[in-house]
């Protein structure tokens, strides 16, 4: 298969610049137009820490005394605080206690809902929004689960009474 086909013709002659002939060994390169021309000498000053001191004879590379230069700079912001475990645990039982333990979930998010903020009151901890939504959930869980064994004792107390009747008019 050939490149001149109809796809891909073959460039005319003169539709690309011509490519400049790489210098000889012994020549240095010349500078190409619009360049930026190589720094004088001496435009730099010297560096301001100086030249690193000679290791005295025996002395292991990087052991002895402390290096010449400062300290790092402090960069950003420091770790983030911690976030409260108990705040953690009140909001994941409070939550779990609408899919797994209905009663027990819930008392669990409320008591360590409120032990955690208690220790945020003192511990510079994050987690403040999470123990107040662990105690609110597991409140509003508690109540719940108190509506329905008093829903579940009314439905079983009305149909006891029916039965003992025998009659359902």
């Amino acid at each position: 298969m050939s490149d001149n086909t109809s796809h891909n013709p073959a460039p005319e002659p003169g539709a690309y610049p011509p490519v400049p002939p790489a210098p000889a060994a012994d020549q240095p390169a010349q500078a190409t137009p619009g360049a930026y021309p190589p720094p004088a000498q001496g435009a730099y000053p010297p560096p301001a820490y100086g030249s690193p001191a000679a290791p005295t004879y025996g002395a292991a590379p990087g052991y002895g005394s402390a290096p010449s230069y400062g300290a790092a700079p402090g960069y950003g912001y420091g770790a983030p605080a911690k976030t409260n475990t108990l705040a953690i645990v009140s909001l994941i039982a409070s939550i779990s206690s609408f899919v797994i333990l209905p009663f027990i979930g819930s008392i669990v998010g409320v008591i360590t809902g409120h032990m955690s903020l208690n220790q945020l009151k003192t511990s510079g901890e994050q987690g403040r929004g999470m123990a107040l939504a662990g105690t609110i959930v597991g409140w509003v869980g508690l109540g719940l689960s108190i509506l329905g064994i008093i829903a579940a004792i009314a439905f079983f107390a009305f149909f006891a009474s029916v039965y003992q009747y025998g009659t359902y008019s």
